[in-house]
């Protein structure tokens, strides 16, 4: 139950969390009335790219809010949260009380083609449920404040749902999977084979500029795209086998699922109205090249892309010697300043010391 009431005359304090991005493997694309996924998604939870975001409070007169990125007051995103706050007083009515600041950085290039709302949002999402616990004094116990904090970041940023949990996690209604659900995501650690819980993430940075169009946007001209359903329906088949994949520990329907469904995710693109082109040259030179090294040397190493140009490496534990050598030796020369992000699988957001 939310807190409502008057809030203590005293009542202040700083609250901290840092909460990872996510990369999908079945992707999120296409979403109808607030907030909910045409087609369910599963995301690998990361460790080193996460969003640390503090929110320090105080008992006040009106609700105030300001936003700082950076060490930047950032009027722009804080826009979207406020926003965010005020269309869910009826959950959050104490926030009316308050003086709020927020103040937030990450631990990954802006344009880095990492997930960022994903990672702020949720890390937003964790201070603010943190903020109320304090407030109504009792616990929900771990399943089920994970399951509200999902709900809650899911309503601020979709693929923010997943973030919360550690290792993998499953958005939306499946019958792949009792429980799931389209409002909230469920945590995969507990089902799925050992060897995914090792796995890397090698973020190749083809590219620092900022994406030719939005999130938003993408999802919105799927509204209109002439292959929305057969897409959605394909998301789902390959939701569930993909379940059945990680559940065995089958490493080669997992890379065939995973790169099926970045290459979708861009083709989606390129055949809507208006269209986009998003990868670039050096993104399908290190696609090539990935499937040269993998047919030359059976190392189980698959790729992934977001709605950017920049690659997703990923690879289990075993065999990462071999796949950074790669990287460095024959994909580096693609990148930025032969710039690339170390990062693998994580185990959820965590508390900062205020």
């Amino acid at each position: 139950m939310a807190y409502s009431g008057e809030l203590p005359h005293d009542f202040k304090g700083r609250v901290g969390w840092a909460s990872p991005s996510n990369i999908a493997l079945v992707k999120y694309w296409g979403k109808r009335d607030k907030q909910l996924p045409q087609n369910p998604s599963i995301s690998f939870t990361l460790s080193e790219c996460c969003s640390k975001t503090f929110i320090a409070f105080e008992k006040a007169d009106r609700f105030g809010f300001k936003f700082y990125f950076e060490g930047k007051e950032t009027p722009t995103f804080g826009a979207k949260i406020e926003k965010f706050l005020l269309d869910h007083q009826a959950f959050f009515p104490f926030v009316n009380q308050l003086n709020i600041r927020v103040e937030s950085h990450n631990t990954f290039p802006h344009s880095s083609g990492i997930a960022s709302s994903a990672s702020s949002m949720s890390a937003f999402v964790m201070c603010l449920l943190e903020i109320e616990r304090s407030l109504c004094q009792r616990s929900l116990g771990p399943d089920l404040a994970l399951q509200k904090a999902s709900y809650f970041s899911r309503l601020a940023s979709g693929s923010a749902a997943r973030s919360v949990f550690p290792a993998m996690a499953l958005w939306g209604k499946t019958e792949a999977y009792e429980g799931s659900s389209d409002e909230y995501a469920v945590p995969l650690e507990k089902v799925i084979h050992p060897i995914f819980k090792t796995y890397h993430d090698s973020i190749l940075i083809v590219s620092g500029e900022t994406k030719s169009v939005s999130s938003r946007a993408g999802h919105a001209l799927m509204e209109t795209n002439p292959y929305a359903s057969a897409r959605y329906a394909q998301a789902r088949r390959n939701v569930s086998e993909l379940m059945a994949a990680l559940k065995s520990g089958d490493l080669d329907a997992m890379m065939k699922i995973t790169e099926s469904e970045a290459l979708q995710l861009h083709a989606l693109m390129m055949c809507s109205n208006p269209s986009f082109i998003l990868m670039r040259p050096n993104t399908l030179n290190i696609i090539n090249e990935i499937r040269r090294f993998r047919e030359e040397t059976k190392v189980p190493v698959c790729f992934t892309l977001d709605a950017g140009p920049n690659v997703h490496l990923l690879y289990p534990d075993d065999v990462a010697e071999k796949v950074v050598a790669f990287i460095e030796s024959e994909l580096s020369v693609y990148c930025v300043d032969r710039h690339w992000i170390a990062d693998r699988v994580g185990d959820g957001p965590k508390p900062l010391v205020p």
